[in-house]
């Protein structure tokens, strides 16, 4: 199936999925790199990987505006519904068959503390499986971990990882996960928001296609990638 894949900044995507609208950690107020606004953006799920503000962002006024279905984990579905956002709770390496395709919760090294303190869980990437089978890795923010490579085998057309370091890997460890991951197109986020995580991605790309076969894709908050 034909998906569209668009960058709005920091860690925030928005996933076209046939006639399906998915948000990925819309986080646009107080976002400096935010290609896009929570009054105009539409959605029919939004997936939050954890409970950082900058993840969690403007999740509530969205899901309300657009009646979206907010796909997280048990704690922070918990969370949300007392904020009456509609929600699909899960949890760590289970999965769930929505209209779009099949979604399942993988791990992530991270923390995931919600805006006002409330335990958020475990942090989460998700791993999309598109009919016919094509599949989408959104590590969400995450440190380097050995089981990317069982992730990776299962096949990757796309993988979406931070490289900002810091707060999460950094280019050295993005490339060895590109390496444990072997999806067949690589996207970098999470980096440049602020000067704490500024990192050259085109840099990082360029390493990347000289030691992996994979395709790296940089795109500018805005940009989009189409897989036909």
């Amino acid at each position: 199936m034909k998906y569209r894949l668009t960058w709005l900044g920091h860690a925030s995507l928005h996933l076209q999925i046939g006639e399906y609208s998915i948000l990925v950690d819309p986080y646009f107020k107080g976002n400096p790199a935010a290609a896009a606004a929570p009054e105009t953006v539409q959605a029919d799920y939004i997936l939050v990987t954890h409970g950082h503000g900058d993840h969690v962002g403007d999740t509530v006024e969205i899901a309300k505006r657009c009646d979206a279905t907010v796909i997280c984990n048990a704690e922070i579905s918990h969370w949300l519904k007392e904020r009456g956002v509609k929600t699909h709770a899960q949890h760590l390496g289970g999965g769930h068959t929505f209209p779009f395709g099949y979604v399942k919760l993988t791990m992530a090294l991270h923390g995931s503390g919600l805006p006002d303190g409330s335990y958020g869980g475990n942090p989460a990437g998700f791993l999309i499986t598109i009919p016919p089978g094509e599949k989408l890795y959104l590590a969400g923010d995450t440190g380097l971990f050995g089981d990317m490579r069982l992730i990776g085998e299962e096949g990757l057309d796309l993988a979406v990882i931070p490289i900002g370091d810091n707060y999460t890997m950094g280019p050295a460890d993005a490339l060895r996960a590109v390496k444990l991951l072997q999806p067949r197109v690589v996207i970098p986020i999470h980096y440049s928001t602020w000067g704490l995580i500024a990192q050259d991605p085109q840099a990082w790309a360029a390493l990347v296609r000289e030691q992996s076969p994979a395709e790296a894709v940089v795109l500018q908050p805005g940009e989009s990638y189409t897989r036909d």
